[in-house]
């Protein structure tokens, strides 16, 4: 019995995946003849109105003796989300066709219970060229590199670690207080000394984590959005960065903290660091209504309950005119050289403030780039009562693609291959095209267990501080994480996006959360295998035009083996993932006669033989 619908294969919908406004959408479904259809109507609406809209299907004649062709066109104009399902008119009553699990996909029943996500975004919508077909690098300033400069400090409440490979001070203080206030001194001018290895890596986009003036070493609690952490250097430097990078393709965006500040903040000023003004010791301070007090001064809304956290309110006409006024924070780093901005807790930031903010970016740079942190699917994502509207063309460009992340890591962790295809397919369904070729896939990041301890490591299973700074892979593990890793790195470069590597995970430094994640770069130390590894990928995403906004299929998913296909025009790449500990043997499709193998596995008689815990790439020139 075939598919009765599977709408992840154009046989069935055309076009995939989702839409522009206005982009007629053709069905095809299958119906068992046994069902005795007189009438099969394709159900939508738009996401949460109430009111169904019910278009006739035609019939098409017969696909096998027991199979019936249904087909019909619905043309989505409004943007955001439909969902849609079929219902049947059988001599027993309505029955519906309605989404299954990742291996049956649909099936018929009596009652409608689930839909299927149609996407339309706005006519038009485009994101940056740039970042197509390069590699992201993301820095966390204070652990990358110490350029040895001296600072000059006024400040004296911090601890300096002179011990680069030192783990991070992870104790609470005197006070049970966790304080992030040790430093080792990483800055901007050490970044700018290493750009030559980001270049040999092929990276083509610098991520730093915030650089504004703040008094914690993750510079999450903003002391002051205009200027630079003194630490790192200074505005100058900033612009030296910026300037050395493009001289070598690179780009350099900042990190946009905007739903809070520090409360040792000359914003909010809570311990009086800035004088007597600010928030928190003035109701009329030009920042006061930046806030929400519930009983001033000490009874404020915070950020998840951290009074160092103070939230703002981005809906403020102040604080948007200082954040993307004319010459606002926004407008004021990319006139220093940055080519755009990743906001953290995107999901906490309202509409209104983000589309502000998109104007704002895009007036000074419309190739600028705009990505969110957003931990779920993005396209479907609700947050304070309302569905968000990131990618629908008037925020967003792009998100933190973290489905993309639990897909390659749980695949490398034993995962029935089905499942990991499952989400990687929900995405790119549900994701606009121009989202999809600029999506931010990492693996790691300054929130999470670093990848390699991830997929090679004991479980966290929530154990404490304690146990993960005195946890460590033992070589046995650490021997498979490395082949583990190569597979998720791998993959991670190959699949619709932009691949971001958290600094030191292509050198494979291991960590559990923080801040064991945020470990320094281990310059002399590094694993030379990994970091070929990597610069080889990022060589094959400069040269392989199918990776830079090729088409997606799948090619085989079952057990503990995936396969896909990247194409366009030019090139054709097949990827095969082995995570059996033993040889496989794969028959590769049609068109791969001639194709060079570029990882070194055998390959003949039309049978390629890839190792245990392994890749392979079979790479087809088309022109």
């Amino acid at each position: 019995m075939p598919i009765s619908f599977d709408s992840q294969k154009v046989f069935y919908r055309t076009p995939f995946g989702a839409v522009e406004q206005g982009t007629s959408v053709h069905f095809r479904i299958l119906v068992p003849k046994q069902e005795h259809s007189k009438i099969i109507e394709l159900c939508v609406k738009y996401d949460f109105d109430y009111n169904w809209e019910y278009i006739k299907l035609i019939w098409c004649g017969k696909f096998d003796d027991a199979t019936e062709i249904w087909e019909g066109d619905f043309a989505p104009d409004r943007m955001g989300l439909y969902w849609y399902c079929f219902r049947l008119s059988t001599p027993n009553g309505n029955r519906y066709l309605v989404p299954s699990d990742p291996f049956e996909k649909s099936k018929i029943q009596d009652h409608p219970e689930r839909s299927w996500q149609l996407t339309c975004y706005k006519k038009g919508f485009d994101t940056p060229k740039w970042p197509v077909g390069g590699v992201m690098y993301q820095i966390f300033p204070d652990r990358f590199n110490f350029s040895g400069e001296e600072k000059k400090l006024e400040r004296t409440d911090f601890t300096r670690n002179n011990d680069w490979y030192a783990t991070p001070v992870w104790q609470p203080n005197e006070h049970g207080e966790i304080t992030n206030s040790d430093f080792f001194m990483g800055d901007l001018k050490g970044i700018t000394q290493k750009l030559d290895y980001l270049e040999h890596l092929g990276v083509s986009c610098i991520y730093l984590n915030p650089i504004g003036e703040a008094y914690s070493n993750h510079r999450y609690d903003t002391g002051d959005y205009s200027k630079i952490d003194p630490i790192l250097g200074t505005e100058d430097d900033f612009k030296e960065l910026c300037a050395e990078a493009k001289k070598r393709g690179i780009h350099v965006i900042n990190d946009g903290v905007f739903s809070h500040t520090g409360s040792d903040s000359v914003y909010f000023n809570r311990s009086g660091r800035y004088g007597d003004g600010g928030a928190y010791r003035d109701k009329n301070s030009p920042y006061y209504s930046w806030y929400k007090f519930n009983e001033w001064p000490d009874n404020y809304n915070s950020w998840w309950g951290f009074y160092t956290l103070p939230e703002v309110i981005e809906t403020s006409p102040a604080f948007n005119e200082y954040i993307n006024g004319e010459n606002g924070i926004i407008r004021k780093y990319m006139r220093l050289g940055n080519s755009g901005w990743r906001l953290d807790v995107a999901d906490e930031l309202p509409d209104e403030f983000m589309e502000n903010l998109r104007k704002s970016v895009k007036a000074e740079n419309p190739e600028a780039i705009i990505i969110g942190e957003v931990w779920e699917d993005a396209s479907n994502k609700e947050s304070y009562g309302a569905r968000r509207k990131f990618l629908l063309g008037e925020q967003l460009d792009s998100v933190m693609n973290y489905v993309f992340r639990g897909a390659i890591l749980d695949f490398c962790r034993g995962q029935e291959a089905r499942y990991t295809m499952a989400a990687i397919m929900s995405v790119i369904e549900n994701y606009p095209r121009p989202v999809l070729r600029v999506l931010m896939n990492s693996l790691s990041t300054h929130d999470t267990e670093r990848a390699l301890t991830v997929i090679a490591g004991e479980p966290l299973n929530g154990r404490d501080r304690c146990w993960q700074a005195n946890t460590h892979l033992s070589r046995e593990q650490r021997e498979r994480g490395v082949k583990l890793l190569k597979i998720a790195a791998a993959m991670q470069y190959t699949l619709p996006g932009f691949p971001c590597v958290y600094y030191g995970d292509e050198a494979g430094l291991e960590g559990y959360r923080d801040p064991f994640n945020r470990a320094c770069y281990p310059w002399g130390r590094e694993d030379k295998e990994l970091v070929e590894w990597h610069s080889k990928l990022g060589k094959l995403r400069e040269s392989c035009s199918a990776l830079w906004d090729g088409e997606f299929i799948d090619a085989y998913a079952y057990g503990k083996r995936l396969a896909y296909i990247r194409h366009d025009k030019e090139t054709a790449l097949y990827c095969a993932f082995n995570m059996y500990d033993e040889e496989v043997v794969i028959d590769p499709p049609p068109g791969y006669t001639n194709a060079r193998v570029l990882f070194g596995s055998r390959y003949e008689n039309q049978k390629l033989y890839v190792k245990p815990l392994s890749c392979e790439f079979l790479l087809v020139d088309l022109k």
